[in-house]
C-alpha cells in the first residue's frame, strides 16, 4: 500500500482521496530507502556521490577515521523524514546533520545520535530511533540546483523536473516562481538524449565544460531510473562544487513494489525499523492494515470497501481502530492472521466484519472466523455482515459454530451495532 494511500486512510479523507489524487497527480510510493541505501546504489550506477561511511556503532569511530580521512566531515542521521538538520534529539542533543574539521569530535557526536529518537517535524512527536549514521566527505557547495525523474499519471510516463532553484522546497519554487522550472516529459523508448540532458544541463545554469558533465550525470540518472524500476528519483541538491564537479548530494528514491521479484537485492535494504510491527506482520500474510485511533476493529474485503465502511462507523458516533483489507483471494489462514493483528491491538473493544463476497468466498471467511475465534479466545462483541458468494453456507457454518455473534442484514445495521456493543 503507498505512503500516500495510508496518509488518506490516517486522515479519514477517503472520500475525497480519488478526486484528490487527480488534482494534485501525486504518485503512488512504495519502497523507501534510506539515504546511505539511495547514494550507495546511485554510486554502483557510475552517478557521482560524496564518499560516505556507515557506523551503527560509536565505538566503530576509530577504524572509520583510520581508513576515512577528508579535510572535511558531515555526520547525518539516517531515518526515512526531513528537516534533519533543524531537529533535536530525545536525549536534548541539537540537531540530526553536523558539519566539522576537527576528527578528536565525530565520536562524541555519533555517541550523541546513535540509539536516540530524532524528532523534526516529519517524524511522529516522540521522533524515529537512529540506528546509522552517515559519515560522508562534506562537500563545498559553490551552487545548487534540482533534478527529478518522476512517473506521472498525466503523462503516461516518465517526466524530468529541474529547477535551478535547488535546495529549496520545490513545491515553493512552483508556486512563487513558475520560471524556474522546467518539465519535460520522456519517451520511454527515446529515453533522455544528449540534446535533451545538454538543454536541461544549461538550464541548471551550469556553463562551459561543466555543463556537458552535468549532460552526462543527467542521462546516468535517466540509465539508473529505468535499471531498477523507480517510480521517483529526486536529487536535491545536484550540486556545483568549488572545484568544478558535479556531484548529488542528497537523493531520495522510490520504487515500484510490483518489481520486486527483479530487485531483491534493493527490496532487501527496506529498514523496517520505523514500521509499525503489525504493519509489518500484515505485509507478511499478504494483508493491507493500518492502525488508527478508534476502539472498532474493522475486518473488510476491498479497499473501497474498507474505506466505506470506516466512513459510516464515523458517521454513526463511533471510531474505526483501524483500516484492515484482506482482499479478493483471502483464505482461511489469513483471516486467522487478520484476527490476530486486530487482538493485538488492546483499544478495540468491538470487531465488525464487513465482507462481500464477489471473489471472496463467504465460507471460507467464515471457516477463518470460527478458527480465529476460538483459538485466541476472543471475548469482545463481534458483529458479522456477510454478502455474496456462499453466503447461505458462510452463516450456517457461523450459527453452528456456538460463537455469540451479532449479525447484520446490511452495512448501516452493522455499524450501528459495532457502536451499541461497545456502549452496552
Amino acid at each position: 500500500m503507498s505512503q500516500f494511500m495510508k496518509h488518506v486512510i490516517k486522515n479519514k479523507i477517503s472520500k475525497s482521496y480519488l478526486q484528490f489524487a487527480k488534482l494534485t497527480n501525486i504518485q503512488a510510493r512504495h519502497l523507501n530507502l534510506l539515504e546511505c541505501h539511495s547514494k550507495d546504489l546511485l554510486s554502483q550506477h557510475g552517478v557521482t556521490v560524496q564518499k560516505f561511511k556507515i557506523i551503527e556503532n560509536a565505538e566503530e569511530t576509530n577504524n572509520l577515521l583510520n581508513s576515512f580521512d577528508v579535510e572535511e566531515y558531515v555526520l547525518k542521521a539516517q531515518v526515512l523524514a526531513g528537516g534533519r538538520g533543524k531537529g533535536h534529539f530525545n536525549n536534548g542533543f541539537k540537531g540530526g546533520v553536523h558539519v566539522t574539521k576537527e576528527r578528536s569530535k565525530i565520536y562524541d557526536l555519533i555517541k550523541n545520535m546513535l540509539g536516540y529518537k530524532l524528532i523534526t517535524k516529519q517524524t511522529p512527536k516522540d521522533g524515529i530511533l537512529v540506528s546509522k549514521v552517515m559519515v560522508a566527505e562534506s562537500v563545498d557547495i559553490k551552487r545548487e540546483t534540482y533534478f527529478c525523474i518522476v512517473m506521472d499519471r498525466n503523462e503516461n510516463g516518465p517526466v524530468l523536473v529541474a529547477s535551478p532553484a535547488g535546495g529549496m522546497d520545490i513545491e515553493d519554487v512552483a508556486v512563487s516562481s513558475p520560471e524556474l522550472i522546467k518539465k519535460i516529459p520522456i519517451d520511454i523508448f527515446e529515453g533522455i538524449s544528449d540534446t535533451v540532458a545538454l538543454d536541461v544541463a544549461k538550464f541548471l545554469d551550469f556553463k562551459g565544460p561543466l555543463a556537458s558533465v552535468a549532460a552526462d550525470e543527467i542521462k546516468k540518472l535517466w540509465e539508473f531510473f529505468l535499471s531498477v524500476d523507480a517510480v521517483q528519483i529526486e536529487i536535491n541538491p545536484l550540486v556545483e562544487t568549488a572545484d568544478n564537479k558535479v556531484v548529488c548530494v542528497d537523493a531520495k528514491i522510490q520504487f515500484d513494489d510490483n518489481t520486486q521479484f527483479k530487485h531483491q537485492k534493493v527490496f532487501d535494504l527496506d529498514d523496517t525499523s520505523e514500521s509499525d510491527p503489525r504493519e509489518i506482520m500484515a505485509n507478511k500474510h499478504n494483508l493491507n492494515y493500518i492502525a488508527m485511533d478508534g476502539n472498532i476493529g474493522c475486518l473488510v474485503n476491498g479497499a473501497g470497501l474498507a474505506m466505506a465502511t470506516m466512513d459510516i462507523i464515523k458517521l454513526r458516533g463511533g471510531v474505526p481502530a483501524n483500516f484492515l483489507d484482506v482482499g479478493g483471494n483471502v483464505n482461511e489462514n489469513q483471516v486467522y492472521e487478520a484476527f490476530k493483528l486486530l487482538t493485538l491491538d488492546s483499544s478495540v473493544k468491538a470487531i465488525l466484519v464487513n465482507v462481500f463476497g464477489g471473489i471472496v468466498n463467504c465460507a471460507t471467511i467464515a471457516k477463518g472466523l470460527i478458527n480465529a475465534s476460538k483459538k485466541l479466545n476472543i471475548q469482545i462483541p463481534l458483529v458479522v455482515r456477510l454478502e455474496g458468494t456462499n453466503v447461505s453456507s458462510g452463516k450456517k457454518l457461523l450459527e453452528e459454530s456456538g460463537l455469540r455473534i451479532q449479525f447484520a442484514s446490511n452495512l448501516d445495521d452493522a455499524a450501528t451495532m459495532a457502536i451499541s456493543s461497545i456502549k452496552n
